[in-house]
């Protein structure tokens, strides 16, 4: 069997573990290298009976919602997040399919400002565009972070093996403080040298701006802010 084409895949887990399954799937050889490690944290969580709706931006917030709240109605930003929510045990939960302005614009349709608060459950620092864009149009927002994403100190040593190796031929890349993370760290290992072999997949333009700054062979952005549209750009 010839080689499979090698492929980064830089986001935490449990989402790496799942986008290697895929590209396992469709036939490349996934190399998980996560750059952040996700941390719960614990936080105040209103009583759920005032609220309208949850709303969740990733999938590792979802742990941090006690099951008394897996009767709201609960809005994601993505596919991959509602399905976990499901998993979780939330009853009714409908999905943006995009980014954060998808959602802020499904809320915007699906709720009310006058019937309650809406739980945001984000990671610390995360979501602030998102409740700003809600309370514009008038809804009271609650964000609550319960997990903090934290920067690994250096590159992982597979990643650095295997970009010594050239044995990457693609690296993706779901949020702009992964690309940012990976410049840094890629370039205090002396390897960026070694990506100008390397097409870069970013899941929406911040994400490549980031990434711009290295010598990739290219950097491409896809077409929606989903997992589909970063993996078929491998096609």
């Amino acid at each position: 069997m010839p080689d499979r084409p090698g492929v980064l895949v830089t986001r935490p887990d449990p989402g790496a573990s799942a986008t290697s399954a895929r590209l396992s799937e469709l036939g490349y050889a996934p190399l998980a290298a996560p750059l952040f490690g996700i941390h719960p944290k614990r936080a105040r969580l209103p009583d759920p009976a005032r609220l309208q709706a949850a709303v969740a931006t990733s999938g590792n917030a979802l742990p941090g919602i006690p099951a008394s709240f897996h009767g709201l109605s609960l809005y994601t930003v993505g596919d991959a997040t509602a399905a976990r929510a499901r998993a979780l045990g939330f009853a009714t939960v409908t999905s943006a399919a995009g980014d954060a302005a998808a959602l802020a614009e499904l809320l915007s349709r699906a709720c009310r400002p006058d019937a309650g608060p809406l739980l945001l459950a984000a990671g610390a620092g995360q979501g602030e565009r998102l409740a700003a864009a809600l309370r514009a149009q008038g809804f009271a927002v609650l964000r609550r972070a319960l997990y903090a994403a934290v920067p690994v100190r250096r590159l992982p040593p597979a990643a650095r093996q295997a970009l010594a190796e050239k044995r990457i031929a693609a690296a993706l890349f779901f949020s702009a403080e992964t690309a940012e993370t990976f410049a840094r760290l890629v370039g205090e290992a002396g390897l960026a040298g070694e990506l100008a072999r390397v097409t870069a997949l970013a899941i929406a333009q911040p994400a490549a701006a980031a990434l711009r700054r290295l010598p990739f062979r290219s950097v491409r952005v896809a077409l929606r802010p989903t997992e589909e549209a970063l993996l078929a750009m491998l096609a």
